[in-house]
């Protein structure tokens, strides 16, 4: 009975280890609030990125846009991909940092 009392500690400590480790939560670190809310906005904005090339791409194969319309849009959307990555290293983040984090349902890329 012993060892499983000391098998559920055990058990416990790992869960809540594990949980704070995973766990993101906004930092309140005065020095790194600047790099926190870049980090949210620039998410939140390559999320919209992809939903707006997927939308390009609907369109596109759709036959909805002419030849200049998808040469714009094209052009738009790399640019905006630019400005994201040259922002994220302004603030020393890696394209990995800005996949939105669903909790059980994993990272949307």
């Amino acid at each position: 009975m012993a060892l499983r009392v000391r098998e559920l500690d055990a058990l416990r400590t790992e869960l809540r280890r594990r949980v704070a480790a995973e766990t993101p939560r906004w930092n309140a670190d005065p020095e790194d609030v600047q790099r926190s809310v870049a980090k949210l906005v620039l998410t939140l904005i390559e999320f919209l990125r992809k939903l707006f090339e997927k939308q390009a791409i609907r369109r596109l194969e759709a036959g909805t846009l002419t030849p200049k319309e998808t040469e714009a849009l094209g052009l738009a959307l790399m640019r905006l991909e630019e400005t994201i990555r040259d922002l994220a290293r302004r603030f020393d983040l890696a394209p990995e940092d800005l996949k939105l984090d669903l909790g059980p349902l994993g990272r949307l890329s």
